[in-house]
């Protein structure tokens, strides 16, 4: 297939395109400033590639959790290319996707990702079902104490590897948890790519009205202050 996939959902930018197998990336570090950097970077990967956007077939978007400018950035510019096109938009949650980086571990892969300060969206996935692309929708928020936590629980029952970009507060807590970090270097656009195939050619390719992005905002309130 011939895809473009975009990924900007929190602390990288990148775009990549899939042709026919062959993967073209172009990554920025001006993230917050997607509004402007998003669209010349699509332009770039695609004139790399040397793909037409008539020979598209879908656009992939990493549809969060993340940064809920970025979110609403990357789903504007994703499906304004995919309406121009007239081609599907493939919405690919982002933390199974960001997880799956990790998939040859064994035991638990816990994706996090900043939400509000002090805050951070998590999940865990067990190696197998992130291999065979079966994923839940359970993402739950909490400090970086609940983030450690949750991995120390996961631990007693095996290997828990916590994945995610930057995170400067949940390393250091979990020392004691039995479980370990990893950066998500491996996570940008170009992992979208197997997710979005899959999804593309079931049920789950999504019409373009229906496409919105996972804030994962509303399922909970805010942390106690005092």
């Amino acid at each position: 297939m011939n895809i473009l996939a975009i990924e900007c959902t929190h602390e990288a930018l990148s775009a990549a395109v899939s042709r026919s197998g062959v993967v073209t990336e172009a990554t920025c570090s001006e993230w917050k400033k997607a509004a402007e950097s998003l669209v010349p970077l699509v332009e770039q990967v695609m004139a790399e590639s040397r793909l037409k956007r008539q020979e598209l077939e879908c656009i992939a978007i990493s549809a969060g959790p993340g940064s809920f400018t970025a979110l609403r950035i990357g789903m504007s510019v994703a499906k304004g290319i995919a309406y121009g096109l007239g081609i599907p938009l493939v919405p690919v949650p982002t933390m199974p996707a960001m997880a799956a980086t990790l998939r040859a571990a064994d035991g638990i892969v816990m994706a996090a990702i900043p939400s509000r300060k002090g805050e951070y969206y998590y999940a865990s996935y067990c190696s197998d079902d992130l291999s065979s692309g079966v994923w839940h929708e359970e993402v739950q928020r909490g400090s970086a104490t609940d983030v450690a936590s949750a991995a120390e629980v996961l631990s007693r029952s095996g290997e828990v590897v916590v994945v995610g970009r930057r995170l400067i507060e949940v390393p250091p807590l979990l020392a004691c948890s039995g479980a370990v970090y990893k950066e998500a270097d491996l996570f940008s656009a170009r992992s979208l790519f197997s997710s979005a195939e899959r999804l593309f050619g079931g049920a789950d390719a999504a019409e373009l009205n229906g496409v919105t992005p996972h804030y994962f905002q509303m399922f909970s309130s805010p942390l106690p202050t005092g």
